[in-house]
């Protein structure tokens, strides 16, 4: 099966697996950051994620970090016309809030820091109940009539806010919300599942999900009784293991050594299963940690794998 996919009412022919942007400038260095985009691209590899605030949290950092890295890439490259490459604002300040005002700097900043002229998927990343809609939609709208922004999409939105939002959009005929970005995983699911997912099937929206492998648990990384790994995200991952490390991690281990792959790729594989969503997302630190995840592109499990997998977790 080919590794692209038309993503949904956007249309863009994207890669089968997304390459989170979190951790250049973070848990990866520039170098490092630049030897995975190239071993990406080299897999065919054409659609980043990425958000303006990545990664302020770092001391010494003020955001953007992640943006500028991947922009000098694709300058270095010379190939930002063959990638897609989405991101967010509305976490770093001052654009905390989504006036015009607001959504315009920020837009600008993040084309700036991206070396591009346009943002093929610009989320808000947090909703900002603070502005009516008018205003922000309004913007939004703007920035894609001007050629800034291709497609929008919204993140961490409760549900009932997300479905007004496209309410109001549709009524004043505004460039709508084509893509949404919330946490999803075999073992993180019920958030999603009760909240936002009737949504997006209701109007047709595709979830790029993040915590795709809940925070490295997925892949296999962290077992009962195993040493203590060294990561940033090994409090988060391990927090799984009580209840599910008996269950899940055997299954995938079961499946991965079917498919000649890793437990990680057939986390990955399961998303696809799922309503809503057709691509899977996942950052790396370092170049090995990709390979493990590559395959997540292909790997198509069948409706009593995907179900077996879903049991375990429903």
């Amino acid at each position: 099966m080919s590794a692209y996919i038309t993503l949904g009412r956007t249309k863009l022919q994207v890669f089968g697996l997304q390459l989170g942007g979190n951790p250049f400038g973070w848990t990866a260095d520039e170098a490092t950051s630049y030897a995975i985009l190239d071993s990406y691209a080299g897999a065919g590899g054409n659609f980043v994620d990425t958000a303006d605030m990545y990664s302020a949290w770092k001391e010494g950092n003020s955001g953007g970090e992640s943006e500028q890295i991947i922009g000098r890439w694709y300058t270095s490259r010379r190939n930002r016309d063959q990638q897609i490459i989405a991101t967010k604002v509305g976490q770093l300040p001052p654009y905390t809030t989504f006036s015009a005002a607001n959504l315009n700097a920020a837009c600008e900043a993040s084309l700036r820091r991206l070396g591009t002229d346009r943002i093929d998927i610009y989320y808000l990343h947090i909703d900002d109940q603070s502005t009516p809609w008018e205003v922000s939609l309004t913007a939004c709208d703007e920035l894609v009539r001007g050629g800034k922004v291709l497609h929008l999409g919204a993140s961490n939105f409760t549900p009932e806010r997300l479905r007004a939002a496209i309410e109001f959009q549709r009524a004043n005929g505004l460039a709508e919300f084509e893509v949404i970005q919330d946490a999803y995983n075999l073992v993180q699911r019920t958030g999603y599942e009760q909240g936002t997912m009737p949504v997006a099937v209701e109007f047709g929206l595709i979830n790029l999900p993040y915590r795709s492998l809940a925070s490295g648990f997925l892949s296999g990384h962290y077992r009962l009784n195993g040493d203590k790994a060294e990561s940033a995200h090994f409090n988060q991952a391990s927090a799984h293991l009580e209840r599910f490390g008996s269950t899940v991690l055997p299954a995938l281990d079961r499946l991965a050594a079917k498919y000649g792959v890793t437990p990680a790729a057939i986390g990955l594989a399961w998303l696809k299963t799922r309503p809503t969503i057709v691509v899977p997302l996942s950052g790396v630190s370092q170049v090995t940690q990709l390979a493990e995840l590559l395959p997540a592109a292909t790997v198509e499990l069948s409706a009593a794998e995907a179900a077996e997998l879903s049991a375990l977790t429903d």
